[in-house]
């Protein structure tokens, strides 16, 4: 009789937490979380996060058998119209400031 093969472990939470910390700051440096280096987390679990800095997206994301995956994206276009739109919501709100203080003669 054959012997059947057993099924691979998947590991812990806690272990695709700990390889996910490792890819990131191997890839990232160990000071990415810092405001001065630019990479912002979008979204993150145990298992997966992505970040972003300028124009793209680095998504990182850890199987259930440990691998850690990296892939780089450019900017999603709701990401690309969301800042467009906060840009311009940013302009129109210190125009009706400049307008409002400007009227009750403050400027």
């Amino acid at each position: 009789m054959a012997e059947s093969a057993t099924p691979p472990e998947p590991i812990s939470p806690e272990q695709a937490r700990l390889a996910l910390d490792r890819a990131m700051a191997e890839r990232l440096g160990p000071d990415w979380q810092d405001e001065g280096s630019g990479w912002l987390l979008v979204t993150g679990n145990d298992y997966m996060a992505r970040v972003t800095r300028g124009s793209f997206n680095l998504d990182f994301m850890v199987d259930l058998l440990g691998n850690v995956t990296i892939e780089e994206k450019p900017l999603s276009p709701a990401q690309t119209s969301g800042r467009l739109i906060a840009w311009t919501l940013l302009l129109l709100a210190l125009g009706i400031v400049y307008l409002i203080a400007r009227a009750l003669g403050w400027l």
